[in-house]
């Protein structure tokens, strides 16, 4: 209950302090190119069940489908204004809302598309135990995941076997022993690993 309190007292706060952010953003991404403010995507939430996670748009119209991987900074899909919104996060924002509906948390595991899940043995599935997150301890060590997706032969490969076990790992951890005061800690790691 402490941690949903938060969880809506703090999403509230943002949508309310980032709106002007928000219209400027809208504007940036409208003028840029042709397509829609926001993207949606079905990922795969607490108890297995999909919800629809919400971002700014940062790649080009009809193009975002072609790969569930952005392959580094340099994604061709990905738009300019879209470069700038995914190196500071800010295409995360809206988030927000999928925070306040109660479909996410500020700090849970990082929600997946069904394709990936699919993939999870019966300990892995552990992790769709807990509302998933904007962020967590497995977001901050793989922030540059695009860089290491580009430099690998078979980059979906490469994330199936090498980095989804690994952040799953991560976050198996976390929900053995989370607690609100985990939770800011890793909210503020997240913010010095975006400014750093």
């Amino acid at each position: 209950m402490l941690k949903r309190g938060f969880d809506i007292l703090f999403s509230i706060a943002g949508l309310v302090i980032l709106t002007p952010l928000f219209i400027v953003i809208a504007v940036i991404i409208k003028s840029d190119s042709k397509g829609p403010v926001f993207f949606k995507q079905q990922r795969v939430g607490k108890n297995g069940e999909d919800f629809t996670l919400i971002k700014f748009r940062s790649m080009a119209k009809g193009k975002i489908n072609n790969s569930l991987l952005t392959i580094g900074s340099k994604d061709s899909r990905i738009t300019g204004a879209g470069y700038y919104l995914r190196k500071y996060k800010l295409d995360e924002f809206p988030q927000l809302i999928n925070v306040l509906k109660g479909e996410m948390s500020f700090v849970g595991p990082r929600p997946e598309v069904r394709k990936y899940v699919a993939m999870y043995d019966d300990q892995q599935m552990q992790i769709l135990e807990v509302q998933p997150g904007i962020t967590d301890v497995a977001s901050i060590k793989y922030r540059n995941e695009n860089e290491l997706l580009a430099g690998a032969k078979d980059p979906e490969e490469f994330y199936i076997r090498k980095i989804m076990p690994e952040k799953i790992k991560m976050n198996l951890e976390y929900i053995n022993d989370r607690s609100v005061l985990k939770d800011v800690k890793i909210i503020f790691k997240t913010f010095a690993a975006i400014l750093s």
